[in-house]
């Protein structure tokens, strides 16, 4: 296995490489998957690698507004997307975007779309074209905690991952996913009974937590991966449900 101690330097003279974050959504006053972005993109740049960061609306509209420009703009044969999935403990390389716009909550704008598809006109699902297996095991010999995801959900980054897809069959990108970050150490609490008794009251309760040194790493190590001319791993990492 081939950790991202020797992954192969980014070749500069190849097309930029595009990583993308959110703004806090949901009230929060954070989002963990930018300074990530940020903070990866300016490591990628000490190693020789022309990297952008750009940051996204949590808005199904707006997302794909802004990706379309930054694509126009920068031109990268590389896009890597990250967003925040609270509540997961590891970070989660997704797999699959599926054709879907079914939100819980509203995004940012107040939009609220309900079993909605993201293009009338696409195919049901698009798959990454990382190499999603390599770059969780390149994470797991980091001891960055790691996981492959074939879920992105029915929110803002599962809308922005199709998209990205979709616009990736006809532009300069040539390898593009997504991937999920759990909160960081500035998670805030979240509201939450703890304890087995009624009497326990309501208290705030911690999200899991990685820290945001790691999850800067594990994007640079998933950019070094994508970079790479080699195929993804043949080995089973899938699910049984």
């Amino acid at each position: 296995m081939t950790g991202p101690a020797t992954a192969a330097p980014h070749d500069p003279g190849l097309a930029p490489l595009l990583l993308t974050g959110f703004e806090p959504f949901a009230g929060d006053g954070h989002n963990p998957s930018w300074p990530a972005v940020q903070e990866a993109a300016r490591r990628l740049r000490d190693r020789g690698v022309d990297a952008v960061a750009v940051r996204l609306p949590c808005t199904f509209a707006g997302s794909t507004e802004v990706l379309e420009r930054a694509l126009a703009e920068h031109r990268p044969g590389i896009v890597i997307s990250c967003g925040l999935a609270g509540g997961r403990t590891r970070v989660a390389v997704e797999r699959v975007a599926v054709n879907l716009q079914d939100a819980r909550i509203p995004d940012n704008a107040g939009a609220q779309p309900a079993g909605r598809a993201v293009d009338d006109a696409g195919p049901a699902a698009y798959f990454s074209t990382l190499p999603v297996k390599r770059i969780v095991a390149a994470l797991r010999e980091a001891e960055i905690p790691a996981e492959l995801s074939l879920s992105a959900g029915s929110f803002v980054c599962n809308h922005l991952f199709y998209a990205l897809m979709a616009r990736a069959e006809t532009s300069s990108v040539r390898t593009a996913g997504f991937i999920h970050v759990p909160w960081d150490e500035s998670a805030p609490r979240r509201p939450g009974r703890v304890g087995a008794h009624a009497d326990d009251g309501d208290r705030p309760e911690p999200w899991p937590t990685v820290p945001g040194t790691q999850l800067a790493e594990a994007l640079v190590i998933a950019a070094l991966e994508a970079a790479r001319p080699t195929s993804d791993l043949d080995e089973p990492d899938g699910s049984l449900y």
